[in-house]
């Protein structure tokens, strides 16, 4: 299947919290693989199921050449200081932006079998995880940024030929 086009800003269904998958079918199976063939564009580490219009709780990630995804994540650990790292979403095109994020973190979920699924990782894997999570809870990532940072980023946003 090939990519899904991605909801941007202003789009409600970035701001809708996901419903959690309550089994694994044929239209969970295509999601997956819409999933997994969007992330897999070049410069995209992670896509939620949101962005591509889908109300329901998956991701795929694409970091340090590993492609996979999880069906119902939950961070269960976040450890370290948070830090401000450069941050970008490809439903915000062309804006980055310092956002305190937690160095190391771990989501659990499940695959397509059903099966426990945890992931875990520091740096952009952390990034990603903590991300991608934000999505499904109707969070995007402009929500976590200070206040002067915020107003600066809405207004790079209204003046962006893509809103």
């Amino acid at each position: 299947m090939p990519e899904r086009q991605i909801r941007l800003f202003g789009d409600p269904v970035l701001k809708t919290v996901s419903d959690p998958i309550e089994g694994i079918d044929d239209r969970v199976r295509g999601l997956v693989c819409d999933l997994l063939d969007s992330v897999r564009l070049p410069g995209r580490a992670g896509v939620a199921a949101s962005q591509i219009g889908v109300n329901l709780r998956a991701f795929s990630y694409n970091v340090d050449d590993e492609v996979g995804y999880i069906i119902n994540p939950e961070i269960i650990e976040l450890s370290g200081e948070p830090e401000l790292v450069d941050e970008g979403c490809l439903s915000v095109p062309g804006l980055w932006y310092p956002t305190m994020r937690h160095p190391f973190a771990v989501a659990r979920g499940i695959d397509l079998d059903g099966e426990p699924l945890e992931l875990s990782g520091t740096g952009v894997m952390a990034q990603a995880l903590q991300h991608e999570t934000d999505h499904l809870n109707g969070l995007l990532y402009l929500d976590r940024l200070d206040k002067e940072s915020r107003r600066a980023a809405m207004k790079e946003i209204r003046e962006s030929d893509w809103f």
